[in-house]
C-alpha cells in the first residue's frame, strides 16, 4: 500500500516555513509528520498530511512549488533491533533507500525533533510558552 507525501520547495530564509505552515492551516490540511532538509538556497520540506491534494493544491495558489510522491508507511514493533531487521530485508533485495523520517503518534500527541542554530533559545521560547519537552528516556519508557 502507498502513501501520498506532499514536498514543497521552500527558500532557506527566515519565515518561509511559516509561510508554508499557514496555508496548510488555513485550509485545514493537518500535518501528520514531517521532515525538513535544507542546503545553502532552499529547503526540501517533506510532509506527510491528511490531505495531500488539498495542501499541494493550495500551496500552488499561493505561489509555493510542490509535488506529491508515494511512500510507504511502515509499522514496525517498537522493540531493539526492528528497524534494523526491516531495514536489512530491503537491503537483500537490492532496493536503496533515498530517505526516511520517524512518524511517532502516542494517543492524541505527535513528537517532532527540532535541530536549530541556537538551541539555548528555542528552550527559553519553549519554556516561556510552557511547550512541555521530552527526554529520550521519558520517549523509550512510554
Amino acid at each position: 500500500m502507498f502513501a501520498k507525501q506532499l514536498t514543497v520547495f521552500i527558500e532557506n530564509r527566515t519565515g518561509r516555513l511559516c509561510e508554508v505552515l499557514n496555508v496548510l492551516k488555513n485550509n485545514n490540511v493537518n500535518i501528520l509528520s514531517l521532515s525538513l532538509a535544507d542546503t545553502t538556497e532552499f529547503g526540501l520540506l517533506r510532509l506527510i498530511v491528511n490531505d495531500p491534494a488539498l495542501g499541494k493544491e493550495k500551496l500552488s495558489e499561493c505561489g509555493f512549488s510542490s509535488l506529491l510522491s508515494d511512500v510507504s508507511i511502515i509499522k514496525i514493533p517498537h522493540k531493539v533491533g526492528s528497524l534494523q531487521e526491516l531495514l536489512r530485508a530491503i537491503d537483500n533485495d537490492g532496493v536503496n533507500i533515498e530517505y526516511m523520517y520517524g512518524l511517532s503518534i502516542e494517543g492524541e500527541s505527535a513528537y517532532v525533533v527540532l535541530k536549530a542554530s541556537d538551541i539555548a533559545k528555542v528552550d527559553a521560547i519553549l519554556i516561556a510558552n510552557n511547550i512541555e519537552t521530552v527526554s529520550c528516556e521519558q520517549i523509550a519508557n512510554g
